[in-house]
């Protein structure tokens, strides 16, 4: 067997164990604090948890239908990667759900208030959605209407959440009180800003402008230690107007804090300014080639 094989097998083992956690920490989240609550937060789980007024499915039962009829919508709009892990995690999370109520049939809840219990449901699912997220996936259900939103029009799949997730809010006063309807709305809309913050957070790049005596050394650990790209740009000081250049780069978390080593210990007199980066688009210019910002 060769090393590419191995290492090929060893990645995928790895992401569907990540797609596995990520689901399971949604289900508890889903079982432990959402049906408690009784609020229709920004899920299918929601929407499921309503129509068990009106039909004798269970919500594991009625998530499964709901999901597989949002599958064939994120196959044709999200390709294959996206629907195939997306057919995986919508299958688990249903199932994991399914495992809860049979291990506890006789839950109420874990704070004893509904409130409590939608602030514990926003923060712990909004780990579990930003994993799958990153990982080109969803639990399926409303996450797949927001991430159609988010590629199509380019809307952040916090705010994406937030609007698939209303219309299911609203929909709440067909069965619940008023305290209920209020919470199932303000729960959407933190949830949408809890979930953007931890998608944001995982995939924020930084900006780096460097200005050194050190600069060749700087490009050149910036070049083929980090393996990305910069721009050079000339520069002048104010007062004595003396010619200097500004290495600029974008970063990820992980190289900002080498970067940010490597100048203490290099040229700890450089002038640095870092600006967040949300987004950037760039054209590849093949393997070995390092992009220029």
């Amino acid at each position: 067997m060769s090393d590419t094989v191995r290492i090929s097998r060893k990645e995928m083992i790895r992401e569907f164990a990540l797609l596995t956690l990520a689901v399971l920490i949604i289900a508890a989240a889903v079982f432990f604090f959402l049906v408690p609550s009784q609020c229709m937060v920004s899920s299918i789980s929601g929407l499921a948890i309503l129509l068990t007024n009106f039909t004798p499915l269970s919500v594991a039962q009625l998530t499964m239908i709901l999901n597989v009829a949002l599958l064939i919508v994120g196959f044709i709009t999200c390709g294959n990667e996206f629907g195939i892990k997306t057919v995986y995690t919508s299958i688990m999370l249903p199932l994991f759900i399914g495992v809860f109520e049979k291990l506890l049939p006789h839950y109420t809840s874990l704070t004893g208030d509904p409130a409590l219990d939608v602030v514990c449901y926003i923060f712990t699912v909004s780990v579990g959605l930003a994993m799958l997220f990153n990982r080109n996936a969803s639990s399926g259900g409303l996450d797949i209407v927001a991430k159609v939103l988010n590629k199509y029009l380019h809307v952040d799949l916090g705010k994406a959440m937030s609007a698939a997730g209303m219309c299911i809010a609203l929909s709440s006063a067909l069965v619940y009180d008023k305290k209920i309807v209020i919470l199932s709305i303000l729960g959407t809309y933190l949830n949408g800003i809890v979930l953007d913050n931890f998608i944001f957070d995982q995939s924020l790049k930084r900006r780096v402008c460097i200005v050194s005596d050190k600069e060749e050394e700087i490009r050149l650990f910036i070049l083929k230690e980090l393996h990305s790209g910069a721009s050079i740009y000339h520069c002048y000081g104010a007062l004595h107007l003396k010619q200097r250049n500004e290495i600029i780069t974008i970063v990820d978390k992980h190289e900002y804090q080498k970067l940010m080593t490597y100048l203490e210990k290099t040229d700890p007199k450089a002038f640095v300014t870092v600006y967040k980066v949300s987004n950037m688009r760039y054209v590849p210019k093949g393997p070995g080639y390092g992009s220029d910002v």
